[in-house]
């Protein structure tokens, strides 16, 4: 079994689209721990602020199988993949971490460089698995969290209510 960490974010009907994903998510494996929500500010682009958390899921999937079927996800939830990179997302999901996998075949890029530059990514990432060492630098995520040195605009959503 491969352990998947799974970035995922919205910013349009977010509330809806973060319980849709995991509903799906939840119906689909069995071995899954869900970080806290954090409210963020877009970034690159001026919208509206993103619920982001990060879900870890245990499958017998290949990365590419992973990616292809979270694509299916988002493609369910109106993702318009020809909009700027930098846009309003109904359902934005990332492969962050695959166990201690290092790939980047121009498809998957596992570990996510986002991990050491977004507090959105970094911090639920941490709540999740702190003990877990990044593949590439070897260091804890606890440490990398406590090491960060970019903005820190990541707020704990407390009244986020998922409907499952």
């Amino acid at each position: 079994m491969t352990n998947f960490y799974l970035g995922i974010g919205s910013n349009k009907d977010r509330q809806h689209n973060i319980s849709s994903c995991l509903r799906i998510l939840r119906n689909s494996f069995r071995d899954i721990d869900i970080s806290s929500v954090y409210q963020s500010p877009a970034f690159g682009f001026v919208g509206a602020d993103f619920y982001n958390f990060v879900v870890r899921v245990g499958s017998h999937f290949t990365p590419r199988e992973m990616k292809l079927w979270l694509q299916k996800i988002e493609d369910q939830h109106g993702r318009d993949r020809n909009q700027p990179r930098y846009s309003d997302r109904t359902l934005d999901i990332d492969l962050l971490l695959v166990d201690d996998c290092i790939i980047n075949d121009g498809i998957i890029e596992v570990p996510r460089c986002e991990i050491f530059k977004r507090d959105y990514v970094l911090r639920p990432l941490c709540d999740l698995a702190p003990e877990l060492v990044h593949p590439v630098v070897k260091k804890r995520l606890t440490d990398l969290w406590q090491a960060f040195e970019g903005e820190r605009s990541a707020r704990l959503v407390t009244t986020f209510q998922l409907h499952l």
